[in-house]
């Protein structure tokens, strides 16, 4: 609709059947442009009109929005961007369950053929355990992406020491797999670094 060619068959009787789902006119040459602007906000504003009513309903009668009215500053303390949350280190260990530890489930599976041997699972766990105290906060908060999805730490973090190439995340069961592979702690940092860098865009794939 925000243009001048002309329609497809197709096209209209999509725009029409839209339209008329929303009590709005159908389409013609001279309601086009009013048509799309009524779509369009339907589709941005209406659909998001109860939300906001809640929204605004829980903040007046917990008196929240009173506070925001009278202390504009204290909005970013109430409503943190995610972007500036930045996980501490002791955040995130306090949080982590590691293999061997109750409700991991990964202490009698020595036998299982994607489960390292306990030696490299320690030594394994030693270096993530490092890594995690002396990485900067902008890798923490990739880290934290990459394994659960977004930048706040979870209880329940489960770490897994497979037998892998990359490191892997299923956010879904806030569980790191991590390869077992590494010799040195310098070659594990790199690895760590490079994998989590794809948080953005696969969210655990490589």
């Amino acid at each position: 609709l925000d243009g001048h060619d002309d329609l497809t068959k197709e096209e209209k009787d999509d725009v029409n059947n839209l339209a008329l789902f929303w009590d709005l006119p159908v389409v013609n040459t001279t309601n086009r442009s009013w048509l799309f602007q009524k779509l369009l906000q339907h589709a941005v504003i209406g659909r998001t009109k109860r939300q906001i009513k809640q929204i605004r309903r829980g903040l007046k009668d917990t008196r929240v929005f009173e506070l925001l009215i009278e202390r504009p500053d204290t909005v970013p303390l109430i409503f943190p961007r995610s972007a500036n949350i930045a996980p501490s280190a002791q955040a995130i260990l306090s949080n982590i369950v590691w293999p061997g530890e109750e409700g991991n489930g990964d202490d009698d599976e020595d036998d299982d053929e994607d489960t390292c041997p306990k030696h490299l699972r320690d030594r394994t766990t030693g270096f993530l355990r490092r890594f995690i105290e002396t990485a900067s906060a902008e890798k923490l908060q990739q880290l934290i992406r990459f394994w659960v999805g977004w930048e706040i730490p979870s209880p329940g973090m489960k770490v897994e020491v497979v037998r892998g190439e990359y490191l892997r995340a299923s956010t879904c069961f806030l569980t790191l797999r991590v390869p077992g592979h590494f010799h040195t702690y310098e070659g594990f940092c790199d690895h760590m670094e490079c994998c989590i860098a794809t948080h953005d865009t696969g969210f655990g794939l490589i």
